[in-house]
């Protein structure tokens, strides 16, 4: 029996013949996938031109306008039919289960390699996948890597340019004793990563944090209600495909003793400097509980706080994923990672939510103030990065309460985030035409919070 492709090589089925990736937009490329148009070799040729005496009737197929020429039916005819079944082709591709369905189907040849091509060009939303409490159980495999790998299989209709990831710190990454000294120590292993890493394709980049505690909005609906998941296995996959006029960069710092510098040329790199169309950025710093990490993280902060940017974000556990770095990581470094927005398009907006914000009632007061930045909800991704000393105990034994708070103003926007060991961010909007609001005078300390909760917004444009 055949091996299917996708049976030798999760990766290899997202994959078309030629050497190239298959593109889900037209914007500039910000990972390894490269915008890929057919070859003047590869497109259909031109179809021969009539007189005006002879032109036919126009029959309008699969798109194209076709003329049938009286004068020579059997030609006409044969390349009515040629359209016809291409326009079938073409409209069947959209009903395939999956995008690595589409890309399998465009390795039979190069006239369904271009009907691919044109379908994946107009699925261009961000697409999530989230595993929680009700996925976990299963002995062996992280729920996250096995719902990641079903939904791509059956459901997943972009092909994702970028992934963020984030999962419970508990369960994802496990804890082997290495009793090959005489001091046993503990050896993190990055088994779940790797096995999440592979379902993804090989041009695509990840990034991948793991935290205390989970944010997550269950799939299949925007409207469904957030859950805040402290305690637990879970986790959520954010997939972004290419989206005209919106780069998006992956960046890392790693703290070196000998060298606490940041070069200009480190920061412009990844689009934190010279960049005009800078508009947010995610930030995380990881392994914070190391002597100097805090201080390296607000180092590295501080170097684009002053610009007028959305900044958020706040200190995780550990670093999983980083496709886009050319070293392997060292689970014992400390560091700062994150991700950069830019994009004339891009709207965004974030709050507060300071220790004296304790019950329902001032919750939706601060989240009021986010509704007022009148950021448009449509193609809208929300995040709640909260501290872990908040939540269930923080609000007397009531769950879920800022996630309820969220959806009530924003119900068709999913929100997605953590509880970390502290936050970064403050109240601040950047809308369209690029005015900057503060609540109050932010400095670089001001920046940096515990015991608290930030909710951001960004629009990543209106939809075409």
């Amino acid at each position: 029996m055949r091996a299917r492709k996708e049976d030798l090589c999760p990766q290899e089925a997202w994959k078309v013949p030629g050497g190239s990736s298959m593109p889900a937009g037209s914007m500039e490329s910000t990972g390894r996938i490269n915008r890929c148009e057919p070859t003047t070799s590869e497109r259909q040729p031109a179809l021969p031109k009539t007189d005006a005496g002879n032109r036919g009737a126009w029959s309008h197929v699969g798109g194209a306008h076709l003329s049938v020429s009286p004068n020579r039916p059997e030609v006409e005819r044969a390349r009515l039919l040629s359209a016809c079944w291409l326009g079938g082709l073409e409209l069947a591709s959209r009903f395939l289960p999956s995008c690595r369905s589409v890309c399998s189907a465009g390795c039979v040849c190069r006239l369904w390699r271009e009907c691919v091509r044109r379908v994946l060009r107009t699925h261009r939303s961000v697409t999530w996948i989230s595993a929680g409490l009700a996925d976990a159980g299963h002995l062996g495999e992280h729920c996250l890597v096995r719902v990641v790998a079903e939904e791509i299989e059956q459901n997943v209709h972009i092909l994702p340019q970028t992934v963020l990831y984030m999962a419970d710190s508990e369960t994802f990454i496990s804890l082997e004793e290495c009793r090959g000294h005489k001091r046993a120590r503990k050896r993190t292993t990055m088994e779940a990563a790797f096995a999440l890493e592979k379902l993804f394709p090989k041009q695509c980049q990840v990034l991948g944090i793991v935290t205390p505690g989970i944010v997550v909005t269950p799939m299949g609906s925007a409207n469904n209600r957030p859950q805040e998941i402290e305690i637990g296995e879970s986790g959520f996959a954010l997939l972004f495909p290419q989206i005209e006029g919106i780069k998006i960069q992956p960046f890392h710092f790693i703290k070196d003793p000998k060298n606490l510098t940041l070069e200009r040329h480190q920061l412009t790199e990844v689009g934190l400097l010279d960049n005009p169309e800078l508009r947010v950025v995610l930030v995380f710093g990881y392994n914070c509980c190391k002597v100097g990490a805090s201080n390296y993280l607000q180092r590295v902060v501080s170097t684009f706080s002053d610009m007028n940017v959305i900044l958020a974000g706040g200190q995780v556990d550990n670093l999983a994923s980083l496709t886009s770095d050319r070293h392997p990581l060292d689970i014992d470094a400390t560091g700062v990672v994150g991700l950069s927005f830019s994009g004339h398009r891009i709207q965004s907006a974030t709050v507060l939510l300071n220790e004296d914000v304790n019950d329902e009632k001032t919750v939706e007061a601060a989240v009021q103030r986010l509704k007022a930045a009148n950021i448009p909800e449509r193609n809208t991704i929300g995040f709640m990065f909260a501290c872990v000393g908040r939540g269930f105990q923080y609000y007397r034994a009531k769950g879920n309460v800022e996630a309820d708070a969220f959806r009530k103003f924003f119900p068709s926007v999913p929100l997605f985030g953590f509880f970390g060991n502290g936050e970064i961010g403050c109240d601040r909007i950047v809308t369209g035409n690029f005015i900057l609001k503060k609540c109050n005078k932010v400095k670089d300390d001001d920046l940096f919070h515990s015991y608290t909760t930030i909710m951001v917004l960004i629009h990543l444009g209106s939809s075409k």
